[in-house]
């Protein structure tokens, strides 16, 4: 398997300070936690050492946290680490305040601000913090997106339509149904039988358990398919490297989970009706599954190709 770059979602808490219907990070029995700041730095420097090129500080609010991600931020500058940030926009109530927010962060070092916005994110949050989050973003040269989750239903046609009319620059992001929405109904979906290939970034969670994928890995509850380790017991680069000889996540990354589940018998009209998340779920979240395919990753599965 070639080598991958490293990269991976830094959960440094879970604390926000809205309530998402629709947070895959999330449920009913969710409890805030928050990692110690000296176990975060000591982490990001062994990150460093062993080739991390990217971090993306997520999982709760991390800006309710400023001056802790700003120092981490800078620790990232400082050993060669690209570093992202995933806010809902809280901070950007006027102008000034948000100008200050993102000079801030930019003279720390941050690479880029992901900032959410969705029908449910803006429940709680007025849409005029996304317009003044990103002006100050253009204003200071900073990199930055919105990102639009959506369960492409008519519902959200008039907040695509204030980001264009703002022109924003922002990308449509799918609903995953985990968390608190997990219970949500599925709108049918219309689309090509395409292969669901995944990029696979790592996740760390504030309690410093290590996922193999930081969209909603902790869910797969019968199997712990996605589950590498905790750091209290293993280092970084092992983790990393139990990743990265998987053979099933790389046929996820290469070959796709339309194909996985092609040669596992699924029918192809069953395939298409499941989105990416749900479909990964589907496969390895069944012990029965995962044994047939880990027993064939290496031989009949891995051929399976066009």
């Amino acid at each position: 398997m070639p080598p991958i770059s490293r990269q991976i979602a830094f959960g440094y808490s879970t604390q926000c300070n809205i309530k998402c219907d629709h947070c895959v990070a999330a449920d009913e029995l969710s409890q805030n936690v928050k990692m110690e700041f000296n176990t975060a730095k000591a982490i990001i420097e062994e990150m460093a050492r062993y080739d991390v090129t990217g971090i993306s500080f997520t999982a709760g609010e991390p800006l309710l946290f400023f001056n802790d991600i700003r120092n981490l931020i800078q620790l990232c500058k400082q050993n060669g680490i690209y570093s992202r940030i995933v806010t809902n926009g809280y901070w950007a109530k006027t102008q000034e305040h948000s100008d200050n927010i993102v000079s801030e962060l930019m003279l720390s070092g941050l690479a880029q601000l992901r900032i959410s916005f969705s029908r449910w994110h803006q429940k709680h949050i007025h849409q005029g913090n996304i317009v003044n989050a990103a002006s100050s973003c253009q204003k200071y040269g900073l990199d930055y997106f919105i990102s639009f989750v959506t369960d492409f239903s008519g519902h959200d046609d008039s907040l695509e339509q204030f980001l264009r009319d703002n022109k924003l620059k922002f990308f449509p992001e799918p609903m995953m149904y985990f968390g608190r929405a997990g219970g949500f109904d599925r709108p049918r979906i219309f689309t090509d039988y395409h292969p669901n290939m995944c990029s696979m970034n790592a996740y760390l969670s504030p309690d410093l358990d290590m996922f193999a994928c930081c969209d909603a890995g902790n869910r797969f509850t019968k199997t712990s398919f996605l589950f590498l380790g905790n750091l209290k017991d293993q280092s970084i680069d092992a983790l990393f490297q139990k990743k990265e000889k998987n053979m099933l996540f790389y046929l996820i990354r290469t070959m796709g989970l339309t194909n996985i589940a092609s040669y596992l018998g699924f029918k192809s009209s069953e395939i298409v009706k499941y989105r990416k998340c749900e479909l990964c779920e589907k496969l390895f979240n069944s012990v029965e599954n995962l044994s047939i395919l880990e027993k064939s990753a290496k031989s009949g599965l891995i051929n399976w190709r066009r």
